[in-house]
């Protein structure tokens, strides 16, 4: 079956850079016509996109991060990277990484999620 896993630190300083991994199993990033996303759901809120990249490694990002974020991808590893620059305290959220089917920021439409994992931005 497909499994998703995200890793990287859980602790990260202010403006530093936020980096982490979603390890992809069970099927190919290169998958037509997957698209591969990082959702975040900060403390009392809702889950938000941030990103994604699809399956020929073309990338969108959330307009209000998107001067501080880079999805990036390693086929061979068949993993996607999510970085995000420059962080504060309002970065501290869970992330998750997801995989649809198609193009959307909707997270009822993914197939796939990874587990989540907490990220807190402090000194």
């Amino acid at each position: 079956q497909v499994q998703l896993q995200e890793s990287g630190p859980g602790l990260v300083k202010p403006s530093q850079t936020l980096s982490l991994t979603c390890t992809v199993s069970g099927t190919s990033i290169t998958r037509h016509y997957y698209y591969w996303a990082w959702f975040r759901q900060p403390p009392g809120k809702g889950l938000e996109w941030i990103g994604h990249i699809n399956y020929v490694g073309r990338t969108d990002y959330s307009s209000s991060l998107e001067s501080r974020i880079t999805i990036s991808r390693d086929t061979t590893e068949n993993q996607f990277t999510l970085q995000l620059n420059s962080v504060t305290p309002e970065d501290t959220a869970a992330y998750y990484c997801g995989g649809a089917p198609y193009e959307t920021a909707v997270k009822d439409e993914y197939d796939y999620w990874g587990q989540g994992t907490q990220v807190t931005v402090s000194s």
